[in-house]
């Protein structure tokens, strides 16, 4: 398997080349799938999301003769003899899940030739498969001459990357410092059509541009992807120590964690667990992000089954407008689900696309969907118009805080309740 971008200038795609050469002799049986991630937006290419998507097909490789290459541009491409176009074309889709919030993700008009990915039967397509090797290969040698005119020029952002000595320093200073003062929490409340909020329970979370502020301020601590996870399963440690203290009276029940399944599974939230008293479990929310679980699928069943045992409920948070439709919430095992607001939801000309996640979340369980990033009243207006009642964000607080509203009922109550009811 040919994974990485850090390779010299283009061997990534000679690599390719290399290996489109070797079949031109006998292409029978051979299939070349192009996933285009390079047509994304800027923020669906990072590092982490582009390997946990290469990965995908890892298990095809072991079942079939085939390579994978994930490309400079950000496209992977996908070879392989003999092998069931169902799982080939499994795997597409597991990719086009993981960059669901993306437009060019967003819909299957022709699945094999739909933008997001192009497929090639190498018996017949060889001479335009091995062209477009060929163009891409002369691209990136363009690219990497373009670079390395200007490299002298280019002005060093007033923040440096993270890496791994710089990492190591931020751990240590977490480690003796007080999180109490960048730790936010921010309510999420039921509200029913015409009434005042009611809070629900609370999140709670490390405000990391604070932290950054208050710590590291030239560091962009969250460059990269897989060092800002290393960072995140360390706070999670000291926001569960912190917890187990217990010493806000507040925070003994009706509240979030955002965690790391890997932090679930560790001696630390197992500690966490043992400190609690009997029957507050039921009001303590554990929410994770999408890329977390499909990146380990075996690791997030172990630990979902065991935080639901143990009577905590589950969100899937970070889900957009475009990736709600893929959810399958029972087959997850998930309690809720956290759907961020997007204001085109709410834009007369995209009636369709508001008919689809209105579809989506009635699939989902009207009672089972947070409208999160509320900025405005539309977020609500829209969200009660699919039939929802819990809803978080900035507006929320506004009007939380103009109603004097800020009492707990001290059980996460009403969307079983509403559950219920439904």
């Amino acid at each position: 398997m040919a994974l990485g971008q850090n390779e010299k200038t283009a061997n990534i795609e000679h690599m390719l080349l290399d290996f489109t050469v070797r079949i031109e002799k006998n292409p029978t049986g051979w299939r070349a799938v192009v996933v285009n991630l390079s047509r994304l937006r800027p923020d669906n290419q990072r590092a982490q999301q582009l390997r946990i998507a290469a990965n995908t097909f890892e298990g095809l490789v072991r079942h079939f003769e085939g390579q994978i290459f994930l490309l400079q541009s950000s496209d992977i491409a996908f070879l392989c003899k003999d092998a069931d176009v169902v799982a080939v074309d499994n795997a597409v889709n597991k990719v086009r899940f993981l960059f669901g919030d993306d437009p060019l993700a967003a819909h299957m008009d022709d699945v094999q030739n739909d933008g997001f990915s192009t497929w090639y039967d190498l018996s017949r397509d060889y001479v335009k498969f091995a062209a477009y090797v060929k163009q891409i290969l002369e691209e990136e040698q363009r690219r990497q001459k373009r670079l390395a005119s200007i490299a002298g020029d280019v002005q060093k952002s007033t923040r440096l990357p993270m890496d791994p000595t710089a990492l190591a320093e931020l751990i240590g200073v977490i480690g003796r410092a007080d999180l109490t003062n960048v730790l936010r929490r921010q309510s999420i409340c039921a509200i029913a059509p015409g009434e005042a909020p009611k809070p629900i329970y609370r999140e709670l979370y490390v405000s990391i541009p604070d932290l950054r502020d208050a710590v590291m301020p030239k560091r962009d601590i969250a460059s990269d992807r897989w060092l800002f996870q290393y960072l995140t399963q360390t706070l999670d440690k000291r926001v569960l120590a912190l917890l187990r203290r217990n010493d806000d009276s507040a925070l003994t029940h009706s509240y979030a964690l955002n965690l790391n399944i890997a932090t679930l599974l560790s001696p630390d939230f197992q500690a966490f667990d043992q400190s609690l008293r009997s029957g507050s479990r039921g009001s303590i929310v554990i929410e994770l992000e999408k890329v977390d679980i499909f990146n380990d699928l075996g690791a997030y069943l172990f630990a979902r089954d065991f935080v639901r045992e143990r009577g905590y409920r589950v969100c899937l948070d970070g889900v957009t407008a475009l990736t709600l439709p893929y959810i399958d919430r029972e087959r997850l095992g998930l309690d809720l689900v956290k759907v961020f607001w997007s204001p085109d939801l709410g834009d007369a000309e995209r009636v369709g696309r508001s008919a689809e996640v209105r579809a989506a979340i009635e699939r989902v369980g009207r009672s089972r969907v947070i409208i999160a990033r509320c900025d405005d009243a539309d977020a609500v207006r829209f969200g009660h118009d699919c039939g929802v009642q819990l809803f978080q964000g900035r507006h929320i607080d506004k009007l939380l805080a103009a109603s004097g509203n800020t009492t707990f009922k001290g059980r996460l109550a009403a969307p079983a309740q509403v559950a219920a009811a439904r």
